[in-house]
């Protein structure tokens, strides 16, 4: 009798650990879910040109964008904002240029990763075109210019005043899958 508790005790745990396993992989794109439409963990939106179009411009009122450019020690490359900061009207499209370079003797492909603070902003900063968008491939001691096209939105609580836009270069070990840099987010340098 003590026998079939515990059989039927392991059962149930078993079944427990499987349903937890499950609800581990679940969470994955939940979370990315969640992040896009809460802004949670500073994740940007990412809209058409003719959905930026269509947003009102607040003429009265400048927001100070401050961009913050890093690269993980993984990475041979030198990552930087061409300017450190811009103030921008929201609802009006705008543009900053990166500028990104190969400081090893080898071929390397990266990927950037954006986030937006305060948390709260990432809901309202949306881009157009990004360089974040794809993997880019630097050959050794290439150097390029990267732009990303972005918007504010004009329903930015009035009480944000300064977003900073950031990102992270990581190095991409797996580069079979690397397509050709799309030439309007990506200039070579000369």
């Amino acid at each position: 009798m003590a026998q079939q508790g515990v059989i039927k005790t392991a059962k149930k745990l078993g079944l427990f650990a499987v349903a937890m396993f499950g609800f581990g992989f679940a969470m994955v794109p939940i979370y990315s879910v969640l992040c896009e439409v809460t802004g949670i963990g500073g994740k940007t939106g990412v809209i058409s040109q003719s959905e930026a179009s269509a947003d009102e411009v607040d003429a009265d009122r400048l927001v100070t964008v401050e961009f913050d450019s890093n690269v993980h020690p993984d990475l041979p490359w030198k990552f930087k904002a061409l300017k450190y900061k811009m103030s921008v009207h929201p609802g009006e499209m705008s543009e900053a240029i990166f500028i990104v370079e190969n400081k090893s003797d080898k071929a390397v492909v990266g990927k950037a990763v954006p986030s937006v603070a305060p948390e709260k902003a990432s809901v309202y900063f949306n881009k157009t075109e990004c360089f974040c968008f794809t993997k880019q491939l630097l050959e050794p001691g290439e150097r390029k210019e990267m732009i990303v096209r972005f918007i504010v939105g004009s329903e930015l609580p009035e009480d944000i005043l300064i977003m900073t836009l950031s990102y992270t270069f990581f190095l991409v070990t797996d580069n079979a899958d690397v397509a050709a840099s799309d030439t309007k987010a990506v200039k070579t340098i000369s």
